[in-house]
């Protein structure tokens, strides 16, 4: 099996501890980190320590003198995924790049239209597809058990304040686009991709942050004859009891990356009470409240692994399989280009204050 020589573009905490760390992994069967570019000096020292093998440079550009490179992953800053992945796609470089894909369906169409006239590779790194809790949502809403899906809730909370580049519009951050990616991803899932699917409410605004960016985002997504999609990613929720909360007519999933919870009816447990149009009475004729003990079924269970794990390392292996042999990849760019679309039409909602 021939190993892929990669370059890495960016050590932040992207490029370093979740690209870098599944090429140091035991998971990693394919690749062998042979560049990394950083400019700044101290983080190629450090580059040079963990990828002995490797050469380190200070900008991207100087990758294009080699021709022995069959992978650039750009982990670069946001606002930098697209004009650099353009470069390097036009430069003939198979491209793997970090989400957001970019900061507009337009430039996600573009860097999609000259991959394919380049004949390249074009990947964005959008793992929690391959999460297990989100892989068993999925697949537990597609079994039936959970009955006709009404709602899917999804939140990406804590009670935390951020002050780097993270929270800054002009980086092409902030909630929507930095975390957004995975939650917006995953409610798109539920409802396939649907092409009608739309954002049927929106509000961006700021809250704990130091920056000009969002840190509170409320996103509803609706598409015809699919469930509502109740997407949150908030930075002053202090007693979020879950990530997804799934509600079916036959039961009710939630879940964390680390475990999971369903409460459900079995068919033929609870047959079908017939309506009482008057009032509801005891044996002694006194009113009473219409209620029942319905049959109910609990399962609750842990998930062994987590998008930075399983997640990255089955999106790198359906990568290298692209590579080397054309086979088809789970996440396309065209749905990261759609998750793209929903952030930009949240933002163009909700326009904030530019301060930086």
């Amino acid at each position: 099996m021939k190993t892929l020589n990669v370059a890495i573009i960016g050590q932040g905490r992207s490029g370093k501890n979740i690209h870098g760390a599944y090429f140091r992994s035991a998971d990693n069967l394919y690749y062998r980190v042979k560049y990394v570019v950083d400019a700044d000096a101290f983080r190629r020292e450090v580059a040079e320590k963990i990828y002995p093998d490797c050469k380190t440079l200070s900008d991207y550009r100087e990758l294009f003198s080699y021709d022995d490179i069959d992978l650039v992953v750009n982990a670069s800053y946001s606002d930098q995924h697209y004009p650099i992945t353009k470069d390097l796609l036009l430069h003939g470089k198979n491209v793997l790049v970090e989400k957001p894909f970019a900061r507009s369906r337009y430039e996600c169409d573009e860097l999609i239209r000259i991959a394919d006239q380049q004949g390249v590779t074009l990947a964005v790194f959008q793992q929690t597809f391959f999460a297990p809790f989100y892989t068993f949502a999925y697949e537990t809403v597609r079994s039936g058990k959970l009955g006709d899906i009404k709602q899917v809730s999804i939140r990406y909370n804590g009670f935390a304040r951020r002050w780097d580049w993270q929270t800054l519009q002009k980086k092409c951050a902030g909630g929507a686009y930095n975390t957004g990616p995975h939650p917006i991803g995953m409610g798109l899932g539920f409802l396939d991709f649907d092409k009608d699917a739309k954002v049927v409410y929106s509000k961006l605004d700021t809250a704990l942050t130091s920056g000009d960016s969002d840190d509170y985002a409320k996103i509803l997504l609706a598409a015809p004859g699919k469930p509502v999609v109740d997407i949150e990613i908030s930075s002053i929720d202090a007693y979020s009891e879950y990530n997804l909360k799934i509600q079916g007519t036959k039961g009710t999933m939630k879940a964390t990356p680390k475990s999971y919870e369903i409460t459900y009816l079995r068919d033929g447990e609870n047959p079908e009470r017939p309506v009482v149009e008057g009032f509801l009475k005891d044996e002694e004729g006194n009113p009473i409240y219409c209620s029942e003990k319905l049959v109910k079924h609990v399962e609750q269970d842990s998930f062994k692994g987590t998008a930075f794990d399983v997640g990255t390392a089955t999106l790198y292996k359906q990568l290298y399989y692209k590579i080397t042999e054309g086979k088809a990849m789970t996440v396309t760019p065209n749905m990261a280009a759609a998750i793209v679309s929903v952030i930009e039409t949240v933002h163009a909602e909700n326009p904030l204050p530019l301060k930086f």
